[in-house]
């Protein structure tokens, strides 16, 4: 069988992250879990059993912030596309996916991942099947959900390490002081927000506004 999940969909800084792993049952390694609640220690250990083991396949796909602030998408279509790219990495004709359900439609969902994978390999037409919390019920699932993550940390670490001028990115999300400290900076400094942001995401938007407001009030 064949799962895929996604990481990072929701921090302002870097691209989410989609994996597709595909695997007989007794390949997954013990303690497989959604990634959210494993160490991160524990998910690296995981992830590199994963793609070690000779009978593993592993997708991975990049949803970078270009991408995802392009008006005529959003996160949805978006989460279900990454999947889909993932999985035709390391799909066969005729195979079954459990995805994690992006969307409150599991069907609607499903649908656009099976039509992504066909438009993303022609040929290849596969069954999917959503669900929400599937990486809590499904092995496989869950080992997408920790490549992802550990995938989506290794970017954000890359990225903490290009910006170490401003003393580090923080997690990416705008819930983390850190991040919101490095956006203030970063725009302060420049005038504009670092490519590694989604503009379009309100915390990102609302540091650049606040920062062109100040320039006026001196100005």
């Amino acid at each position: 069988m064949l799962g895929a999940d996604e990481a990072g969909k929701g921090p302002a800084l870097g691209p989410m992250v989609a994996a597709a792993v595909s695997a007989p049952e007794e390949a997954i390694p013990d303690g497989v879990d959604d990634s959210k609640r494993l160490p991160a220690e524990r998910r690296e250990r995981l992830d590199a059993a994963l793609r070690k083991h000779p009978d593993v396949s592993v997708g991975v796909a990049l949803v970078t912030p270009t991408r995802i602030d392009a008006p005529e998408t959003d996160m949805n279509r978006l989460t279900a596309a990454g999947q889909a790219e993932a999985l035709a990495q390391v799909a066969d004709a005729g195979e079954e996916a459990v995805v994690d359900a992006g969307d409150v439609s599991e069907t609607r969902f499903a649908r656009r991942v099976r039509e992504g994978v066909a438009d993303a390999d022609p040929g290849v037409d596969i069954a999917v099947r959503g669900e929400h919390g599937a990486d809590e019920s499904y092995p496989v699932v869950a080992a997408a959900s920790i490549v992802a993550k550990v995938e989506r940390d290794s970017r954000v670490a890359a990225i903490d390490e290009e910006y170490a001028d401003y003393g580090g990115v923080g997690s990416g999300y705008p819930s983390d002081p850190a991040t919101r400290e490095f956006l203030r900076e970063y725009v302060g400094a420049t005038g504009d927000l670092p490519d590694c942001a989604r503009r379009s995401w309100a915390t990102c938007a609302d540091v650049l506004a606040a920062a062109e407001q100040s320039a006026l009030e001196e100005f």
